[in-house]
């Protein structure tokens, strides 16, 4: 992921089932939210999740291609500790958008957590094991 080949991060990471793919999702997403608590202070420096379009311009997550969307939306539910508003996105997902764009959201979810990690790590503030030292592979 680091090296920006996505396909190659896929290949590594490619769940056999949908069951699989749906857990390695919701995992990551709820790493990612105490990432963000902890970035954030937990709640009193919040963290601010912005969408850009393929120009750079900030757009209403309403307006983000359908993968972005479904991943602000199930951070955003796992930030706020509704679990389960997190799941259904990702089911819904997994039910309904064409295989690109689910593995849009998995991507989505490993650059979240890459990125989240590594400024967790920056600022010296406590990451999960298993994410320490996957980034720091």
């Amino acid at each position: 992921m680091r090296l920006g080949r996505d396909d190659d991060a896929l290949g590594e990471v490619a769940p056999s089932s949908d069951e699989e793919l749906r857990e390695l999702m919701l995992l990551l997403f709820g790493e990612c939210s105490t990432m963000v608590s902890v970035l954030g202070d937990g709640g009193s420096a919040p963290v601010k999740v912005q969408v850009f379009d393929e120009t750079g311009e900030e757009v209403p997550i309403d307006e983000a291609d359908p993968p972005v969307r479904t991943a602000v939306r199930t951070l955003l539910a796992e930030v706020h500790g509704n679990t389960e508003a997190a799941e259904e996105q990702v089911e819904i997902a997994l039910a309904s958008a064409a295989p690109d764009e689910v593995n849009s959201l998995l991507l989505q979810a490993l650059r979240w957590t890459i990125r989240l990690s590594t400024e967790c790590l920056d600022r010296d503030l406590p990451v999960t094991g298993w994410v320490h030292e996957a980034v720091a592979d």
